[in-house]
């Protein structure tokens, strides 16, 4: 434990050019400070500093020496911010970015049920295709859906999503319903923003690319178009669980759909989870694995 005695006195010195500033920082008299890093020096048997009556200057092996306790002093203060954020109780402003539609009908309700919990916590919710920066944006955390790409965000998982190829009773009723996925080619396939649609056979990825006739960015203008029988639409389950309950629409191919994948709170790796970001990243896992349930 000694061997952390007069780190932080250091640092603070180098950083703020002066053992006065230090000391201010430190909320510590500049004798202690001089003290502190005295002792240090002669624990080292190394100057740090050179010393004047008009500044304070790193030696050579004062620079080198800084380098490595930065990344200490960082860390205990990290370690300090995550104990405290431990006991703190979720309050202030969290900033959430979310895509449109799955924000509007999942994401939004179990936040406004969030807010409800915790009255000290103020919400601002940019629903969104794109897909925001947070560090520029200043958002505490991005959802997220599907494979993620690389990043340098940490990815926690609060759920996953299943995808349906659907289509109305009608339509089944005029073309017939596929029995494999070579059985697509003579159905009409509405594209929407994937390029291909994606299946397994035998254990292995099947890609089906889908027509023309129709293309459109919009899930729900897609659900529409299955509906009035138009062809066949590949949507995730929070589009076509209501329609399939109430039998406007009817799933095919169940036997090769793709693994279900993930729904993601992402959030930058440089940060511990405030004490509001910890909780609303608990909520949503646990209400969204709940959804599922049901």
């Amino acid at each position: 434990m000694r061997e952390w005695q007069g780190i932080s006195e250091f640092v603070a010195v180098a950083e703020q050019g002066s053992f006065t500033a230090a000391a201010r920082q430190l909320d510590l008299s500049v004798a202690q400070v001089s003290r502190a890093v005295s002792e240090l020096e002669r624990r080292r048997a190394v100057k740090l500093f050179y010393r004047s009556t008009r500044k304070v200057s790193l030696t050579e092996e004062g620079h080198l020496y800084l380098q490595h306790c930065q990344h200490l002093v960082q860390g205990l203060d990290e370690a300090n911010r995550a104990m405290g954020n431990l006991q703190a109780r979720p309050q202030g402003l969290l900033r959430i970015t979310a895509p449109v539609y799955f924000g509007e009908t999942r994401i939004a309700p179990l936040l406004n049920r969030f807010l409800l919990d915790y009255p000290e916590v103020e919400l601002e919710l940019h629903l969104t295709n794109r897909k925001e920066d947070l560090i520029h944006g200043r958002y505490d955390l991005a959802i997220r859906l599907g494979n993620l790409e690389d990043s340098s965000l940490i990815a926690q998982r609060l759920g996953q999503r299943t995808h349906y190829i659907v289509g109305a009773p009608d339509y089944f009723n005029r073309v017939g319903k596929p029995q494999h996925p070579d059985d697509l080619k003579q159905h009409q396939l509405l594209a929407g923003t994937v390029e291909n649609w994606r299946l397994q056979l035998a254990g292995k990825r099947v890609l089906v690319k889908p027509g023309r006739r129709l293309h459109c960015n919009s899930g729900l203008a897609l659900l529409n178009a299955a509906e009035q029988g138009l062809g066949l639409a590949q949507l995730p389950d929070y589009y076509v669980s209501e329609a399939l309950a109430q039998g406007t629409l009817q799933s095919a191919l169940d036997d090769y759909r793709q693994d279900d994948d993930g729904i993601w709170a992402l959030y930058p790796q440089n940060r511990h989870l405030s004490a509001k970001v910890r909780a609303v990243v608990q909520h949503l896992r646990s209400q969204l694995n709940e959804c599922s349930k049901n």
